[in-house]
């Protein structure tokens, strides 16, 4: 069971709408905030930008800033290695293996104009030239989605979007190895303004030895910008109809939480 605090607060249901595929790569938001927002800022992109594309033919007025200093010539090529070979030994030929092949045209076209990847590590301290702060990405933005994987080294960087929540619009983040960190996820959210509307468990990590998800996927409404009801939600999660498995071979996991 998870800690009541990780529990959403009540929202009207017909607010919450899925963005980006019905698998991994989709995230639940607040509708309210789509035409509301003027940037989604990615931190930590690989080869999955169905959400931040699907948003933008929602708002064509959003431009995305992406980073992630591990898509770079090297990923491509050894990606398109492995895909070839994926390729050349299927029996049977599919509209998204031979997509697959040709993911990096996708990503040229999609980075080539108003969006932007940057090839940078997000740091909580600035010490080489390829890595970069929150507080520097969004020193000079607001009304923005902010988009964080980073495989763990988010807690690294929770003070940082904590000191720019006014900025934020909604928060979308992955927390990993979640039995490790509770602690610093209660801290950064008992001081946020924040408020979590959405909670899902990516079922690839699985479960740990505590009963708990290794990985949870949270969306975060700003309360002092968009209405968030005071009480918690009454829905079971996941929610029928709105989240999809991860991983589509793997059992769902469903969440409970204590007070």
């Amino acid at each position: 069971m998870l800690p009541s605090i990780l529990k959403p607060q009540q929202s009207i249901k017909s607010n919450l709408v899925r963005i980006g595929p019905k698998k991994d790569g989709g995230y639940i938001i607040d509708k309210r905030i789509i035409k509301k927002t003027t940037k989604i800022v990615t931190c930590g992109l690989h080869d999955e930008w169905s959400f931040e594309k699907e948003f933008q033919f929602r708002n064509k007025k959003c431009t995305v800033l992406a980073y992630d200093h591990t898509v770079n010539n090297n990923f491509w090529l050894s990606r398109l290695k492995r895909d070839i070979i994926s390729f050349l030994k299927l029996k049977k030929l599919t509209p998204k293996k031979i997509l697959d092949i040709f993911k990096y045209i996708d990503y040229y076209i999609f980075f080539s104009k108003k969006n932007f990847h940057y090839e940078k590590k997000i740091v909580f301290k600035k010490k080489k030239i390829n890595e970069i702060t929150i507080t520097e990405i969004l020193k000079n933005l607001k009304n923005l989605i902010l988009k964080i994987d980073i495989e763990g080294d988010e807690y690294k960087i929770l003070n940082e979007i904590h000191k720019n929540q006014k900025k934020i619009n909604l928060l979308i983040i992955e927390f990993h190895y979640i039995s490790k960190n509770i602690l610093k996820i209660k801290k950064f959210l008992s001081k946020s303004n924040l408020k979590i509307i959405h909670i899902h468990a990516n079922n690839y990590g699985g479960i740990d030895k505590k009963n708990l998800p290794t990985t949870l996927e949270l969306t975060l409404l700003n309360n002092k910008k968009f209405k968030v009801e005071k009480k918690k939600s009454s829905f079971n999660y996941p929610i029928a109809n709105l989240d999809y498995k991860n991983h589509k071979s793997r059992d769902d996991i469903k969440l409970s939480f204590y007070d």
